[in-house]
């Protein structure tokens, strides 16, 4: 059996890989072809795209937080039934924390064994393009290069010039050559690319990107040129039998929206039935066991999210009555009390004793290392060092005295540098982005405690009620 597999990887950030990646999973789509997406390192928001244009949920790979054989292993389950399985890079090829070059994209494609493909910012370049090609190869003679995507050309002439260079001194195949093009550049903000799940015209926006690669790109050429052995089926974890689902609320709407496929798998596998539901939309928060919010944009949300009064009163009224909760960054901003952002406060649902200010310029950025600590509400766990990552621009201000915390954080921010995960009533709210890599399963975790508590209310009723 064979497959198509590829890393599209660039000399450096902001190359346009992400947009040639978004387009060639559509274009492979539309082909007919079952496109596995992926993304390398810590990211929610190119997800959101390359999920968006394959049709499939897009799989993270991390070798920072994971060990090699878990990033094969998940590697290895996202591409189940797939006809190409197609892995965005971050960053530079050999760009990465460690110096040795353990966790670079470079490593996860020899890793699993992914023809690369550069996508290369040629502004401005005509013959230097060849020393920098050719820099790359032998950098590390062990990977192997299906080819070059020349990305943001100057016209026609520029494009022949390249080539002309490219053919005399390298090796490597031209696979495609994508004009300069402001039409097809996707809107940042803070945080990264405007996510899919916000852009008014996402649908039109991958179509005309796929437009572009479809007439920009050899895709029969860079087909063959990444044709694989077909990729080992991995053996599927194991499932928690229960005989009822723990229903999970998750708020997943253009406010929130930043979920790793893998940790929702978790939660699943846990016995948790995921029940979405909308923070603008919704007046009321659905009947459930407990309650999940996940990073996103509440502060350019704030306005809708505070007119949306019946539903802060309901999350509020359910928490206060003792729903397990967990929230992460825009969660904890949106269960604080309230957001500033642009000289404005806006009330929000006000379970936690705090307060959200927006910054400037980037509070907590980057991976985190966290010890747990006594205060820590889920279900005990003893080991290591959590290694996981956090991204934010607000901070927390006229915290309670008193507040206990579930982490000491020896790497990184978190809510005021030393230690994070805010711990209210059945609350856990962090600024960290947990991940369930590397034997910390924290989605199991979660479930077992918002069952404990759910045991625990039912018995309560009972004993309340007396005898029958």
């Amino acid at each position: 059996m064979k497959m198509h597999r590829l890393l599209i990887s660039a000399a450096h950030k902001s190359s346009g890989k992400t947009t040639v990646s978004i387009g060639l999973a559509a274009v492979l789509r539309e082909r007919g072809l079952v496109v596995q997406p992926y993304k390398k390192g810590p990211d929610y928001i190119d997800p959101l795209w390359l999920s968006a244009a394959a049709g499939r949920a897009c799989r993270n790979l991390d070798p920072y937080l994971s060990p090699l054989d878990e990033v094969r292993a998940t590697f290895q389950q996202g591409a189940r039934g797939a006809d190409v399985a197609l892995v965005e890079g971050n960053k530079g090829l050999y760009d990465g924390l460690a110096i040795d070059g353990s966790n670079s994209n470079a490593a996860v494609a020899a890793a699993l064994d992914l023809p690369v493909v550069l996508v290369l910012d040629a502004r401005g370049m005509t013959r230097g393009i060849a020393p920098l090609i050719l820099g790359y190869q032998a950098f590390d003679r062990s990977l192997r290069f299906a080819g070059v995507i020349l990305n943001r050309l100057g016209g026609a002439r520029h494009e022949a010039k390249l080539r002309a260079v490219i053919e005399h001194y390298t090796d490597v195949a031209v696979l495609g050559a994508l004009q300069e093009d402001a039409g097809l550049v996707i809107e940042e903000r803070h945080l990264g690319l405007l996510p899919a799940t916000e852009a008014d015209g996402a649908d039109e926006r991958i179509g005309a990107l796929a437009r572009a690669v479809q007439a920009g790109v050899d895709i029969d050429r860079l087909l063959a040129l990444t044709t694989c052995e077909a990729v080992p089926v991995a053996v599927e974890p194991a499932r928690i039998q229960v005989t009822e689902p723990l229903r999970i609320g998750i708020a997943r709407d253009r406010a929130f929206g930043f979920y790793y496929a893998e940790d929702l798998d978790g939660l699943q596998r846990a016995g948790a039935q995921l029940v979405p539901f909308d923070t603008l939309a919704d007046r009321v928060m659905p009947t459930v066991d407990a309650l999940f919010i996940g990073g996103g944009f509440p502060e350019v949300f704030a306005a809708e999210l505070a007119a949306n009064r019946p539903l802060l009163r309901s999350i509020r009224a359910a928490i206060d009555a003792g729903l397990p909760a967990y929230a992460e960054c825009g969660g904890l901003m949106y269960l604080a009390r309230s957001i500033t952002w642009k000289g404005v406060t806006y009330p929000m649902v006000g379970a936690l004793p705090g307060d959200v200010a927006m910054e400037a310029r980037p509070v907590g950025r980057g991976y985190v290392h966290l010890e747990e600590t006594p205060a820590h509400p889920w279900p005990q766990r003893r080991g290591a060092t959590i290694k996981a990552h956090e991204f934010h621009y607000s901070r927390l201000h006229n915290l309670a005295p008193g507040v206990r915390f579930a982490y000491r954080v020896r790497r990184g921010h978190g809510v005021e540098g030393a230690h994070d995960g805010i711990v209210f009533r059945n609350v856990l709210a962090s600024y960290t982005h947990l991940r369930s890599v590397a034997g910390y399963d924290w989605p199991a975790r979660f479930v077992a405690f918002a069952r404990d508590v759910h045991r625990a209310g039912a018995a309560q009723q009972r004993a309340a009620a007396g005898p029958c």
